[in-house]
């Protein structure tokens, strides 16, 4: 399994109080040991196929979703038959078998991705900060065990939080990064939903940042 599991039982007992009592935790996955990025996002929706509580597969990001698996398509961190895939089905025609399949071959790049948040909401409506707080102390943890050698972080709140000061990510075109607890940490654009007219300034910065020192 390429997740943290030792911290799930943590996070079920938060999508309880933070969640939507019908819908499960959506963990971070991909490679844990010292990938080359770990991408950081806010927090799950129902749309996930993994979110509901009769899955039996892997619980991991943006299952079920198109959009975000254009970006990783673009740097060049998803097989191509995959992504073909991805761009042919239907939300549910997602099964575990291929979900398992797509997250080996983010693993096999070096890639971890992750939200801040895991409880899943029914939709995308924004969580209040406090909410990502109650989050902190156990993304540090899954920071500390999966030891990335940097971290993208996508959008204004999700980085202000994680970086415990308010920040614009407007100011984080190139190579500028900020350091929590000896990580870099390198605050983007949020390329997603409302954020797509800012993917291809999204997609830049993280290829240089990936490319950066390789």
């Amino acid at each position: 399994m390429n997740q943290v599991s030792c911290l799930h039982s943590e996070y079920d007992s938060l999508q309880l109080r933070y969640g939507d009592p019908t819908l499960s935790s959506v963990y971070g996955a991909g490679c844990i040991d010292s990938p080359r990025v770990m991408f950081v996002f806010m927090n799950p929706t129902g749309r996930n196929v993994s979110a509901s509580v009769s899955w039996k597969g892997i619980k991991a990001p943006w299952l079920g979703t198109k959009q975000v698996w254009d970006i990783f398509h673009k740097l060049g961190l998803l097989d191509c038959d995959i992504y073909k895939s991805i761009r042919e089905m239907k939300a549910n025609e997602w099964d575990e078998d291929f979900c398992s399949a797509l997250y080996e071959d983010i693993a096999r790049r070096g890639i971890y991705i992750t939200n801040l948040a895991k409880c899943t909401q029914l939709d995308a409506r924004a969580l209040k900060d406090s909410v990502f707080k109650e989050y902190l102390e156990l993304m540090f943890r899954e920071i500390d065990i999966v030891k990335p050698k940097k971290i993208v972080t996508f959008g204004n709140q999700v980085s202000s939080i994680l970086l415990g000061k308010n920040i614009s990510v407007s100011k984080y075109l190139n190579l500028e990064s900020e350091n929590v607890n000896g990580y870099s940490v390198y605050p983007t654009y949020y390329p997603v939903g409302q954020g797509r007219r800012n993917m291809d300034i999204s997609i830049s910065r993280i290829m240089k940042v990936m490319n950066e020192g390789e």
